[in-house]
């Protein structure tokens, strides 16, 4: 299927579709593409293929009920994620209100139609991408956001994503370092980039090498002056606590200890600050 998907997507923009619709005679192919992508996606999707000289698109690597993540390469041979959000459901749109309505980022934001909210979604996820990169946070690199699409570095080697942190087997040791450092970037997150991620598990962190987690699917991270960055933020660490506790073994404490640790931005919190607390 992904094979099939792949070469009506190559037609459709081989065709130069956002000018030259007109030129493809096979209706039926392009109706089997527009079930995958509507001609907006498809336009928006060959603006950004040039835009980052992209040389092709492969199948889906992820896909989600709002969204489908493709591996793409340029003309180097470097390998791209490639998010479009395709569908906004009313119950997935009921639910994102609550990550936008209070950021202060985007209090002025005109959102007229599912369209506009879909660029908006779009948009804050490689913003906030930005901001955690730039706060050393690994996150995907972010390259280029348009319309629906969002443009990062893949994760993964060879056209293969790099696993999630629940689908790899760990010892107390390697799961000990492991969740310090996600701690860490939590820390960092909160008193560098100024956001919270307001989902973190261990559904959105990767994880290529042992102890070298990559944060990912941040569109719903919010500002720290959001009014429910305290129950984003404890839900975040009793999330990967959670994980830790129950399938690796590792010993935590009850969350506060930990969330006095990340949000004392006054001062440098170090890996040290973490052990005396009695956390681990």
């Amino acid at each position: 299927m992904a094979e099939e998907v792949e070469k009506k997507i190559d037609y459709v923009i081989d065709k130069r579709v956002d000018s030259k619709r007109q030129r493809i005679k096979d209706k039926d192919l392009l109706e089997t593409v527009e079930e995958v992508f509507d001609s907006f996606t498809l336009e928006s999707l060959y603006h950004v293929m040039r835009k980052v000289r992209l040389k092709k698109l492969y199948g889906v690597v992820n896909a989600g009920k709002e969204a489908r993540i493709y591996r793409a390469i340029d003309y180097n041979g470097r390998e791209y994620a490639v998010k479009i959000y395709l569908t906004f459901t009313s119950e997935f749109k009921k639910g994102i209100w609550k990550y936008i309505m209070g950021d202060p980022r985007f209090e002025n934001a005109k959102i007229t139609s599912t369209r506009s909210l879909m660029r908006l979604w779009a948009r804050k996820e490689y913003k906030n991408l930005q901001r955690m990169y730039r706060a050393g946070i690994r996150v995907p690199e972010p390259v280029y956001v348009h319309d629906n699409i969002v443009v990062m570095e893949f994760i993964g080697k060879d056209g293969k994503r790099a696993p999630l942190l629940k689908e790899v087997p760990l010892s107390l040791d390697e799961g000990t370092q492991l969740f310090m450092k996600i701690v860490r970037y939590i820390q960092v997150m909160y008193c560098k980039a100024r956001l919270v991620h307001a989902d973190l598990s261990e559904f959105n962190i990767m994880l290529p090498h042992v102890n070298d987690p990559v944060i990912i699917d941040v569109a719903q991270a919010v500002s720290i002056e959001h009014p429910n960055t305290d129950l984003f933020i404890s839900k975040d660490v009793q999330n990967v606590q959670r994980f830790f506790k129950k399938e690796v073994g590792v010993p935590a404490k009850p969350p506060e200890i930990l969330l006095e640790v990340i949000t004392s931005c006054g001062r440098t919190v170090l890996m040290e600050d973490i052990m005396e607390t009695g956390s681990l």
